[in-house]
């Protein structure tokens, strides 16, 4: 199977991937800001965590209006399955292929720690051999309060689109909301890393299953 990982000036956990991508014997394939790809060149597409575009204007703003992002609307058209980590979460909201926005965290400082999560609706795609309803993933981020207005929210209560909440408040996000889907369940995003909890040594597995 085939990897897409985007890569955008500032875009600093795409190495990571790659080696999650290796690790489950998959390909990976990079795909560059300023070009646009065939959507059958690869089978799923992986937009990164980092500071695209150095988070200037706002966290994700720039990029989703970058010249690969053309490629990532007709890849998801084709209901392809995409999947966004921490700024990745953030352009694809941007982007409006996912609904609400990330703000600061609530205490407006950077927060790097482990959390424990549950899985609220199981994807089809990503994290879909897992068993488990608790989790354990690493955040790192400085925006990262997942915002919805509350008649969006209750959309996306009623159509199941809310994938991962954090067991406890973290950094203020609406409903404790950590990561979520659309409709069609092929677009999907958080913000821990799952990259970066592959192994134990690492302080857990249980990103191992996202791909």
């Amino acid at each position: 199977m085939k990897i897409g990982i985007l890569r955008f000036p500032g875009t600093n956990c795409d190495y990571d991937i790659v080696e999650m991508v290796k690790a489950k014997s998959m390909t990976p394939v990079w795909l560059w800001h300023q070009d646009q790809f065939d959507p059958q060149s690869v089978d799923r597409v992986i937009v990164p965590g980092g500071f695209s575009y150095g988070d200037y204007l706002r966290c994700g703003a720039l990029a989703a209006k970058s010249e690969v992002m053309k490629s990532v609307f007709e890849f998801a058209k084709k209901g392809r399955p995409i999947l966004g980590i921490c700024n990745g979460f953030q352009i694809l909201c941007e982007t409006g292929l996912l609904p609400g926005v990330l703000l600061r965290n609530q205490n407006l400082k950077f927060i790097d720690k482990w959390v424990d999560l549950q899985e609220e609706n199981q994807n089809p795609y990503f994290n879909p051999k897992s068993s488990k309803k608790d989790i354990r993933l690493p955040i790192a981020h400085g925006e990262g309060r997942f915002y919805i207005s509350r008649e969006e929210l209750k959309k996306i209560q009623d159509q199941n689109q809310i994938w991962l909440r954090y067991k406890e408040d973290i950094n203020g996000s609406t409903e404790r909301i950590a990561g979520i889907m659309n409709l069609e369940k092929n677009i999907c995003a958080l913000m821990p890393h799952p990259e970066r909890a592959l192994w134990d040594w690492m302080g857990g597995q249980d990103g191992f299953n996202f791909l």
